[in-house]
């Protein structure tokens, strides 16, 4: 109401009272903003010049009649030139600088923080008023989505007691807890935004950590006071549906020298020293400054039995295939170099379109010995495409695992028939080999230029029209209609597993909506020979999918990630596109 007071005319402004202030003193109070110098950078008042009041010594054009500082009748010069009533009436502001500061408190909190500076420079008012909380409070929720309340946040906003302070000693007391954590209550989101949240935007959002066929899946997140590197793992191998789980890498918080702090988080003995450093654009790196925190008492033995645990959920003893076993024994020595500094680059979530089969995203999927890995779902026009975040020694992250071609539908036939793998293998080799044709035609419509340019344009044609009429042949059963890729899928169909495929999970959908043509990426140990082999995209709903893979005989199904992640999602599809190509040549 004061606000609106104000600002309608009702009673007098903080400005109107200083204004008779100022006509009874010949000097202000030092806490008064300089006129003189408000004038100076916000700019003068509008009004006509040569309006009445105005003498020689003021050295000031005052303004005219229409100007907002007549009051009526009875007027008088202030110290600036402007005409005013001798009655007490409501002015009426002609800059941002006269507005009352509350309402200057609920403008400055729409202004991103990155103006704040030099909203700063304008005037000693603002300066002032921009020491309010609540603006860097808004700041702090809308950019970086801090939730709870700062003097609470040491509480419940980080689960702090159960992450960082058990881990060193389980049976800590809270007067313990608090010793080890920082002064909150002298804190303030000024602070926090400009010594935490804003130095360290940057490297908030998805990351693929760069470890060799391996890669990750690192999510960086404002989490209470905290600024903390998640690991995501996907479950135990074969519970392809169980939700992510977690582990934090490194931390960032704030101590009372209003000094951001970076600790690692990696080892069994608690928070130690860190380093961050970012360098090259969408990359930062992080470096362990105790790697004695990472070892145990038990030596390299006990540290593999901790992480086998961890990583599987179960003992060597319990991996029965021997090939397997040395599968996880080389993840482990090769990993364990990393333990000290880590590179990650940034990667983006896909883009949605209203065209787009299914929600797209990231999934977990099961591969074989390979155990579960983590792969991302984009569509491109026709086609859908599976790229790997976590990989293996044969295909490794960063490679297109799945590649979808959703113009050409499969229809599968009956349950009988579905259990026959020769009579699906004829289905999708059928496709396959139309695939290929259309290719080698495309390929020597492009090498019949050689003729000359106008005999090399009508091989061209002939050649497209060849292709054209080839795929018209097959329109009515491969070429989907306009709503076979919206997300209204069709209804659900018996669907089940030929005999002879193997699926790493026996627990699988039984009914599916689509199937599509598509290939899958495999390649010998050291990513060697990679080739693209025919398999069946199964669509089952919303957030599960299978791809069945002729030539090996399997089956892998994928789940969706279910995180909220944010600070994730791409800028446009170039930019994502740019990502998928550069996530390739990392591991090629």
């Amino acid at each position: 109401m004061a606000v609106c007071a104000r600002l309608c005319g009702v009673g007098q402004s903080r400005r109107c009272r200083r204004r008779q202030r100022q006509n009874q003193q010949d000097q202000g109070s030092d806490s008064d903003m300089d006129e003189e110098e408000e004038e100076r950078i916000v700019g003068q008042r509008q009004g006509d010049v040569g309006g009445g009041g105005g003498g020689p010594e003021s050295g000031v054009a005052t303004a005219g009649p229409s100007d907002a500082c007549e009051y009526g009748s009875g007027h008088h010069v202030n110290r600036r030139g402007c005409t005013e009533r001798t009655s007490t009436g409501p002015p009426h502001p002609q800059s941002l600088v006269e507005l009352p500061p509350e309402l200057l408190v609920e403008i400055f909190s729409l202004l991103p923080g990155t103006a704040m500076p030099n909203v700063a420079l304008v005037c000693k008012k603002f300066k002032q008023i921009l020491h309010t909380e609540t603006i860097w409070r808004r700041r702090c929720m809308e950019e970086f989505g801090m939730k709870d309340d700062l003097r609470k946040m040491e509480v419940g906003g980080v689960s702090s007691r159960d992450l960082y302070v058990k881990r060193v000693n389980p049976r800590v007391k809270s007067g313990r807890f608090m010793k080890l954590l920082p002064d909150y209550e002298h804190m303030d989101y000024r602070d926090v935004y400009t010594h935490l949240l804003h130095p360290y935007r940057h490297i908030l959002g998805l990351w693929q950590p760069d470890i060799g066929p391996y890669g990750g899946l690192l999510n960086v997140v404002v989490d209470g006071l905290f600024i903390i590197g998640w690991m995501y793992l996907p479950p135990h191998d074969p519970r392809v549906e169980d939700p992510m789980r977690r582990r934090p890498l490194f931390r960032i918080h704030m101590w009372e020298t209003k000094k951001a702090t970076v600790e690692c988080m990696y080892g069994h003995k608690g928070p130690h020293k860190g380093d961050i450093q970012t360098g090259k654009k969408d990359e930062f790196s992080t470096k362990c400054n105790q790697t004695d925190h990472h070892r145990m008492p038990g030596g390299r033995q006990e540290e593999f039995r901790t992480w086998l645990e961890e990583e599987w959920g179960r003992t060597l003893e319990e991996i029965f295939h021997e090939h397997m076993q040395e599968l996880i024994l080389m993840k482990f020595i090769y990993t364990s170099q990393y333990d000290n500094c880590l590179t990650y680059r940034r990667i983006y979530l896909p883009p949605t379109m209203p065209s787009d089969l299914l929600q797209p995203g990231l999934f977990k999927g099961t591969y074989g010995s390979h155990g579960l890995e983590i792969v991302m779902l984009s569509f491109h026009e026709t086609s859908a495409r599976a790229t790997k975040l976590t990989g293996d020694p044969n295909v490794p992250a960063g490679q297109l695992t799945l590649d979808v071609d959703l113009s050409r539908p499969v229809v599968l036939p009956d349950l009988e028939q579905q259990r026959n793998i020769e009579e699906l293998s004829r289905l999708v080799l059928g496709v396959h080999e139309e695939v290929q044709r259309e290719a080698e035609q495309r390929a020597k419509g492009a090498s019949a230029t050689v003729g000359g340019a106008a005999e090399g344009a009508c091989g061209s044609t002939s050649a497209e029209a060849g292709v054209e009429a080839d795929h018209g042949a097959c329109s009515d059963s491969c070429q989907p209609d306009p709503s076979s890729t919206s997300t209204n899928v069709d209804e659900a169909k018996p669907f089940v597993l030929p005999l002879g495929v193997t699926a790493r999970n026996e627990v699988y959908p039984r009914t599916c909506r689509k199937c599509f043509y598509g290939t899958g990426l495999i390649a010998g140990h050291g990513f060697t020979s990679p080739e693209r082999t025919p398999g069946l995209f199964v669509l089952f709903d919303q957030d599960r999918f299978g791809f069945i893979w002729l030539e090996l005989k399997s089956f892998s199904l994928y789940s969706r990630l279910t995180d909220n992640l944010a600070h994730a999602h791409a800028p446009n599809m170039e930019r994502f596109e740019a990502m998928l190509r550069n996530m390739q040549s990392w591991t090629s």
